[in-house]
């Protein structure tokens, strides 16, 4: 089961997860009618299955459709930042908290798609083996490895002999989920002609073809249609917390002004909820 986060519908609230399922934290009803499956945590727990569920967002909103066998139901609700702690607070965290550390690689880019269309940047990431995106790196065992060490382990699996330092270091935030996992992301700026000697280097490594289907550069620009470009890219799976770590160091590192990733995110979300509106008959 994969855990996304507690969203509200109406006066409910509800943990959305992988594999069709909504939970009710309240044990409120839905129509069609609920099943319960069981108790979590201290209240009780409603889950009710439905066919295809999507969450999106809307700058620091969220929207969750639920596609049921009667009906849609969509609500919008303010989704809390991910809380960010500094590098010193997450090394003291107990045993009881696990750590991944990913790494974006960019380069500033100066061309042009089609002769006209500025490129601005070019930033890595990569398809996993369950067909998410996300960024290169993965879980770091502290018992054995430093978070650096650890991550350089993961990158020389995936892209070969690049290796990162504490200085490439940008953030670490807590994770929401019944796993508590803190996730680290460190950043690179290179130049053009070291990003691409990575993305050839990364083909020839032990992991492609396997745990990582290809690296991808992200798209940084919005075509005349407000979809093409990175509102496409926005409305693809992302795990965990690759997109909102996407969303944090575009907007710190000045790559993209908020009102572009707003603007962004509002025509991903917006063309989502179109070919949600195109897969089942209008409802009574």
């Amino acid at each position: 089961m994969t855990w996304l986060r507690t969203v509200h519908l109406g006066n409910c609230s509800f943990l959305v997860c992988g594999g069709g399922l909504l939970c009710s934290l309240e044990g409120s009803k839905l129509h069609p009618p609920a099943r319960l499956l069981g108790l979590v945590g201290a209240g009780p727990c409603t889950w009710m299955h439905v066919d295809w569920a999507c969450v999106s967002w809307v700058g620091p909103r969220m929207l969750i459709w639920a596609v049921g066998l009667e009906r849609i139901k969509m609500s919008t609700t303010t989704v809390p930042e991910l809380k960010q702690i500094s590098r010193e607070e997450a090394m003291r965290l107990g045993p009881g908290w696990s750590h991944s550390c990913h790494a974006m690689l960019y380069a500033a880019n100066p061309g042009q798609l089609f002769g006209r269309i500025p490129m601005r940047f070019s930033v890595l990431m990569q398809m996993r083996f369950d067909g998410l995106l996300g960024f290169p790196g993965g879980f770091v065992d502290r018992r054995f490895w430093s978070l650096e060490d650890g991550l350089n382990r993961v990158l020389g699996l995936g892209l070969g002999g690049l290796r990162l330092t504490e200085a490439d270091y940008l953030s670490s935030h807590l994770t929401e989920g019944p796993q508590r996992v803190v996730a680290h992301l460190y950043a690179r700026q290179l130049t053009l002609e070291q990003l691409h000697a990575v993305e050839i280097s990364a083909v020839h490594s032990r992991d492609h073809g396997l745990e990582v289907l290809g690296l991808v550069r992200v798209p940084l620009y919005t075509q005349k249609d407000r979809v093409g470009g990175f509102p496409n890219f926005l409305s693809n799976a992302f795990v965990s917390t690759a997109k909102y770590q996407l969303l944090f160091a575009l907007k710190v590192l000045n790559m993209m002004p908020s009102e572009k990733l707003a603007e962004a995110l509002a025509s991903a979300t917006e063309k989502q909820k179109k070919a949600l509106e195109k897969l089942l008959p209008a409802s009574s």
